[in-house]
């Protein structure tokens, strides 16, 4: 017989509903019948009025009435504390010391399936321990199985080379327990491996050191440097998924399972940051043309894009000249699976990504980061305009204070220079004398000139859109082309102008 075929061939573990229906022990159901489904892992006498310190879930607490406080609320409390301990039933001794028990302490248990059971002053509390032990040695023999199995999850993982997927399902029909991971925020922690669905999501810890215990099961922190990386979330399966008919193999099972995933992650990382390296590497060609686009293609395939998809280039920086935070931009990249290269340039941290809306809103999240980004571009293609197109929005974004600026549908911009100063130059010269003299006298020359050329020279939709006469309009436009000294009708001075306009605009110095 094999290890697998004799774990499934124990019996379950104890459940409340076992120790009632014993003949021996005479329990009667006071409050909380929902709960008798819960399991029982030990019996546990305290007179404590708070024992939870020293619990670890799942004891069956017995009491002659010493631990119960007398007032309605400190019954409810003491019911609420051992609940949220997970603690498996209550067992009172009949008729020794429990005070009257108040209808707010009833229904609390009620409310909650916490089972309060009574017991005949005659059967003594060691006869209710007996039967919890005598149960819980066979189930310990089902756990060591179990742990067995468990321990060589390693083994399997290096002679079989299994994907995190294939291991933690071998895990759940192992140890009896559906499994999940998640990151701290709720995330994917490992590839393949589910997240808690939405009715668990109640179970997630809001602090990094959660009880062991949750209703159904285990929640663990899985440990990596720096604080823990995620939870590991085991609830007892039902009886329709893998592992049906394994018993829970308990929570020394699941504290190695939370190792096997920090593990796992940790080789995950490892596999990342090579890849990191080498995407680095890639990226650092791309952007100097160095590499013909077959090859191009071919490389950003390997590392995770598809060959139809579009591609985005972001240029990132700290906001307003604090230093960036690199690995808070790769993790939350790698939160958002999507493939991405990152280098590190010294005009900021360049981006290459999919082009899709999750990578956008990833970037979009970051805190106190400014970033440009590009319009989307095959893979393979030059980076010339990608890079300018991304500079250019970073600049843009700079000027505007906002947090992400996407290169639009107008390719002007990418003809102007990146660099703050050169456009700064540029408005000056062209743009300087039209620009005090609306400072000066609250006039609109530039503004007007602007609405002109975006509406194609029309002087009707212009005027329209300014809310002025045609006429006012041709006047403003010819005082513009005395002051600023470049003529509205020759191409080259047009031209010149409307770059102006566009790096007054992307340069925060428009009205």
């Amino acid at each position: 017989m094999t290890a697998m075929t004799a774990m499934t061939a124990m019996p379950a573990a104890l459940r409340v509903h076992d120790l009632v229906r014993s003949p021996a022990l005479q329990l009667r159901v006071l409050a909380g019948e929902a709960g008798l489904d819960r399991p029982v892992a030990w019996a546990h006498v305290s007179e404590l009025e708070d024992p939870t310190p020293w619990l670890l879930g799942a004891e069956l607490i017995m009491t002659t009435g010493i631990a119960i406080p007398r007032s309605a609320v400190r019954q409810r409390a003491y019911i609420e504390r051992l609940h949220a301990a997970g603690v498996a039933a209550l067992t009172l001794s009949a008729h020794l010391h429990v005070p009257p028990l108040h209808r707010e302490f009833l229904d609390a248990a009620e409310d909650r399936a916490m089972p309060v059971l009574e017991l005949p002053l005659q059967v003594p509390f060691i006869a209710v321990a007996q039967e919890v032990a005598a149960a819980a040695q066979a189930d310990a023999r089902n756990r060591l199985s179990a742990q067995v199995q468990v321990y060589g999850a390693l083994r399997w993982l290096a002679a079989e080379d299994l994907t995190a997927a294939e291991l933690f399902r071998r895990l759940e029909r192992l140890s009896g327990y559906s499994l999940y991971l998640c990151t701290r925020q709720g995330h994917p922690l490992l590839p393949g491996v589910p997240v808690p669905g939405a009715r668990h999501a109640a179970l997630l810890p809001a602090s990094a050191d959660p009880a062991p215990t949750v209703p159904g099961g285990h929640l663990l922190p899985v440990p990596a440097p720096g604080g823990p990386a995620g939870y590991l979330l085991a609830l007892e399966r039902q009886d329709d998924g893998p592992g049906r008919g394994v018993p829970p193999a308990g929570l020394g099972v699941v504290q190695h399972i939370a190792t096997v995933a920090a593990l796992q992650l940790s080789m995950v990382r490892h596999e990342r940051e090579t890849l990191r390296r080498r995407g680095a590497e890639l990226l650092a060609e791309l952007v100097r043309d160095a590499l013909d686009p077959q090859t191009a293609r071919r490389y950003l395939i390997r590392l995770g894009f598809t060959e139809e998809a579009l591609v985005l280039l972001a240029v990132l920086e700290g906001e307003d000249g604090a230093a960036l935070d690199d690995a808070a931009v790769v993790h939350a990249l790698d939160e958002a699976a999507v493939p991405y290269l990152v280098l590190r340039r010294h005009e900021g941290l360049y981006v290459l990504l999919a082009d899709s809306p999750p990578a956008l809103d990833a970037l979009a999240a970051l805190a106190r980061t400014r970033a440009g980004v590009s319009r989307p571009f095959a893979p393979g293609s030059t980076f010339g305009v990608p890079r300018r197109e991304a500079c250019l929005a970073l600049t843009r974004a700079r000027a505007s204070g906002r947090a992400l600026v996407a290169c639009g549908d107008d390719t002007t911009d990418r003809w102007l220079h990146e660099d703050p100063a050169v456009l700064d130059g540029l408005v000056d010269q062209v743009l300087g004398a039209p620009l005090r003299y609306d400072g000066e006298h609250g006039s609109a020359l530039v503004l007007s000139a602007l609405t002109w050329l975006e509406r194609d020279r029309s002087t009707e939709e212009a005027a329209r859109a300014l809310h002025i006469h045609p006429n006012t309009l041709l006047y403003r436009l010819r005082r513009f082309a005395t002051l600023s000294g470049r003529s509205l009708s020759s191409t080259a001075d047009l031209t010149e102008v409307w770059l102006a306009l566009r790096a007054a605009r992307m340069a925060g110095r428009l009205p």
